[in-house]
């Protein structure tokens, strides 16, 4: 196989595990009598069983590693067990489309943020710009309003919204535990399973109090096998495979296909209906995480970290 050959089989992988992680509000959509907690528990606690088993020997060899920074690790598992309970509320609550944009888009500015206050790095002019494109959509999305939009429905999307922030909030927690645990020397993988295998050990057992559902049709427990093993089990093996010749800056970009898909799910197979304002909204957010991916976010260029392949 050429080099070229095998640049374009990464991309592509990095490119199918963006669909399938755009799929995930638009599948939670076909169990709509399974709780939106129940969703987010099958999807990560499973996902992160899965992670665990395949790493299963990796965990026991960092094992020392991983006990030398306990804090961090539960700290991050708590991220992670958050993050989906989080992020799928949100979307039952604002919609697929808004849940979605509103958690992808805040995640890097609160990355950014995290690493200003326990990195030390300074502000610049881009990183401002992105911030008041990311805000501004954010806002345009809390003020569009469809014509048959009660109030009731207008208060439960600024909720959905603030969920979606949430999400975004837990989840750049748990990308810079990751940094800190694999600078500690614990290999990327594994230290994804641990966080993942940890979280998976409260939101598992939560299915006894949220999962009332899942087992009472096919469609429920089809949506639940789906969501743990295609969007997080193999997204992320996909997109790991990917980074093997792409650079975490690269696969991060791709990865906006995320974003995109789950809109045009939301619009043309829900039916989402969006105001010419909402549409605003989407292109701010989108400009905003264009400009967050540029190659120099801060005035001093420092290495992507490697876990850039944890995007849910």
């Amino acid at each position: 196989m050429s080099e070229q050959q095998y640049r374009f089989r990464c991309v592509f992988a990095i490119v199918v595990a963006s669909i399938l992680w755009g799929t995930t509000g638009t599948a939670a959509s076909f169990a709509p009598d399974v709780s939106p907690l129940a969703i987010g528990a099958i999807a990560m606690g499973g996902g992160g069983l899965l992670m665990c088993l395949r790493v299963l020997k990796g965990l026991l060899q960092h094992r020392g590693a991983l006990w030398m920074q306990g804090r961090a690790l539960l700290l991050g598992a708590a991220c992670v067990a958050i993050y989906p309970l989080a992020f799928y509320s949100s979307m039952a609550m604002a919609g697929v489309a808004i849940g979605t944009i509103v958690s992808i888009a805040s995640a890097p500015c609160f990355a950014m943020i995290l690493d200003m206050w326990l990195n030390r790095k300074p502000l610049t002019a881009r990183w401002v710009l992105s911030l008041v494109c990311g805000v501004a959509g954010i806002a345009c999305l809390t003020l569009t309003k469809s014509p048959e939009h009660s109030e009731t429905v207008m208060k439960t999307r600024e909720w959905g919204i603030g969920l979606g922030l949430l999400a975004g909030l837990t989840y750049a927690g748990y990308s810079w535990i990751t940094k800190h645990l694999i600078t500690g020397g614990v290999v990327s993988g594994v230290a994804m399973a641990a966080q993942f295998g940890l979280a998976a050990c409260v939101l598992l057992p939560s299915l006894l109090f949220t999962g009332a559902n899942v087992t009472d049709s096919i469609t429920n427990m089809s949506v639940a096998i789906y969501m743990a093993v295609v969007p997080m089990f193999l997204g992320y093996l996909l997109f790991g495979y990917g980074l093997r010749k792409i650079d975490a800056s690269t696969a991060t970009l791709i990865t906006l296909l995320e974003p995109v898909v789950a809109t045009l799910l939301a619009v043309y197979l829900l039916t989402e209906r969006f105001t010419l304002t909402g549409w605003i909204g989407i292109g701010l957010i989108g400009l905003c995480l264009s400009i967050q991916m540029g190659k120099k976010p801060f005035k001093r260029k420092t290495a992507a970290p490697d876990s850039a392949a944890t995007k849910t």
